[in-house]
């Protein structure tokens, strides 16, 4: 029965269900309407491009303007992820039961956007644009945690973005940095994160929402997105408040040590430096063939993304083509730690945090930054998830299921989600949620995830360490509270 349930509610979810349609709204490219979202009083506009499709001539190109379209385009359907793996059951696959998505493609640059006023541009709503992780390999906006629904319902207009990923997203190559005017290649999905903020200052008024109230939050590689954003000179005046989620802190450099031996498989793969790499990519095209960059965006799509694969079964050699930011001088001029360190991070308001059983414990590098703040004159929230999630009690196999805070678990909590997931969730997680949804929402309202009149969540400060943990007691009814983390690890 809950499997029935769970693909009922992703039928609501990816609109099989939404025949009512909204306003139409005029905005850059064109005229858009949207449709009533699975919750009453919010419209939702699946699917608008952003940008033109980055392809053919325009793949590895910064993001150019929308191609305008003709007539009403009735937004009920969400956009093409960027191009990536097929996802096979097991791990996140089944834990956010994918498969209502739209075919994988280059021609990825679209948003969607929930809001409780479209139309209404005196409405001055908060905004906030979510920046979904994979690795900046996978993932697209529109995933079923991501729903939107719940923020809009609060008074915030959610927009959500799909960007370019991979080999497409991030290639640095000699030959596309002579052709660009800023001398510099890869960051193309930065870029295109840059463009919906950019989208956003120009449209979100027609939405309901205020280009004056923007916060960019993010989780795992989206919150690394995030990092990169709030670090770069391109994103000045666009971008109000942010939230790091599941994305490690401030890594405060130690005294050198003695390098310790070299293992074995890192003797046989060394890490290539920037101009290392840009070169090995190019080494790996011109292998193919495609040894001009005219061949290279002829090259099929699949054929691209599987050229590391191929070359390395041929040769033997190390084939990872670049898969994520660099700092090239143009969108990246420093790293986020050097941002810090020199007080050019955008002085903003931030909450940062992470799970339970995240990647790592990153409780030492928040508390790193939010001391960073302070002393530039800032202040930023720090937060831990710690509510191991419920399961059925299978054990590890074909569709494992992902145990405890794992990372990315919160995912459901902040956007108020659970209805799509298999989990047996109990009254406490409900609870649990609203509290969250409530405090990131707060967040993007008033820089405060207490809410404009304050509240128990204080600052993590150097004289008040703690982070407020989202948990359940042991009767499984929600119990957060602050505590203090980092002295217990001897930070």
């Amino acid at each position: 029965m809950r499997k029935v349930l769970f693909l009922l509610s992703a039928l609501v979810l990816f609109g099989c269900t939404a025949n009512v349609k909204g306003p139409v709204l005029t905005i850059e490219g064109g005229q858009v309407q949207g449709v009533q979202s699975v919750k009453k009083g919010v419209t939702v506009f699946r699917g608008i491009p952003y940008a033109a499709a980055p392809i053919g001539d325009l793949r590895w190109k910064e993001p150019q303007p929308v191609t305008p379209w003709k007539g009403v385009k009735v937004a009920d359907i969400f956009g093409h992820p960027g191009f990536q793996a097929v996802h096979y059951p097991g791990g996140y696959t089944t834990e956010w039961g994918y498969g209502a998505e739209q075919a994988y493609s280059e021609d990825c640059l679209y948003l969607n956007v929930w809001t409780p006023a479209p139309g209404k541009a005196d409405a001055k709503l908060p905004v906030a644009l979510w920046i979904h992780g994979g690795g900046y390999r996978e993932g697209w906006g529109s995933e079923p945690e991501f729903e939107g629904s719940e923020w809009a319902a609060k008074g915030v207009v959610l927009v959500s973005i799909n960007y370019r990923l991979g080999v497409f997203g991030f290639l640095t190559h000699p030959d596309l940095a002579a052709e660009s005017p800023h001398g510099v290649s890869g960051n193309y999905g930065i870029l295109d994160q840059i463009e919906s903020l950019k989208w956003i200052q120009k449209n979100i008024a027609q939405f309901g929402g205020d280009p004056d109230n923007v916060t960019i939050f993010g989780q795992s590689a989206g919150a690394g997105s995030v990092k990169t954003l709030v670090a770069s000179p391109l994103t000045e005046g666009l971008i109000d408040k942010a939230i790091i989620m599941s994305g490690g802190g401030l890594t405060v450099p130690q005294p050198q040590a003695a390098a310790p031996a070299a293992m074995p498989s890192m003797a046989r793969f060394p890490m290539l430096t920037p101009e290392e790499q840009a070169a090995k990519n190019k080494e790996i095209f011109a292998w193919a063939g495609y040894d001009t960059l005219e061949k290279m965006r002829r090259a099929g799509t699949t054929e691209v993304y599987a050229l590391p694969t191929i070359y390395a079964g041929a040769t033997g050699q190390r084939a990872s083509l670049t898969g994520s930011p660099v700092v090239e001088g143009y969108v990246n001029t420093k790293s986020f730690d050097n941002a810090c360190l020199d007080g050019t991070v955008a002085n903003i308001p931030y909450m940062m945090g992470y799970t339970m059983n995240d990647m790592g414990n990153m409780a030492s590098g928040i508390a790193a930054f939010c001391l960073n703040r302070e002393e530039q004159g800032g202040k930023a929230w720090a937060y831990e998830f710690a509510r191991p999630l419920p399961d059925d009690g299978s054990e590890p196999g074909v569709t494992a299921r992902l145990k405890g805070a794992f990372h990315s678990s919160d995912l459901w909590f902040v956007f108020k989600t659970l209805q799509y997931c298999w989990r047996p969730w109990t009254q406490g997680d409900w609870d649990l949620s609203e509290k969250m949804l409530t405090a990131w929402t707060n967040f993007a309202k008033y820089g405060d995830p207490n809410g404009k009149d304050g509240g128990d969540w204080a600052p993590c400060t150097k004289d008040n360490q703690k982070f407020m943990v989202f948990k359940l007691d042991k009767d499984d009814k929600e119990a957060s509270e602050l505590t203090d983390p980092v002295t217990e690890l001897g930070y």
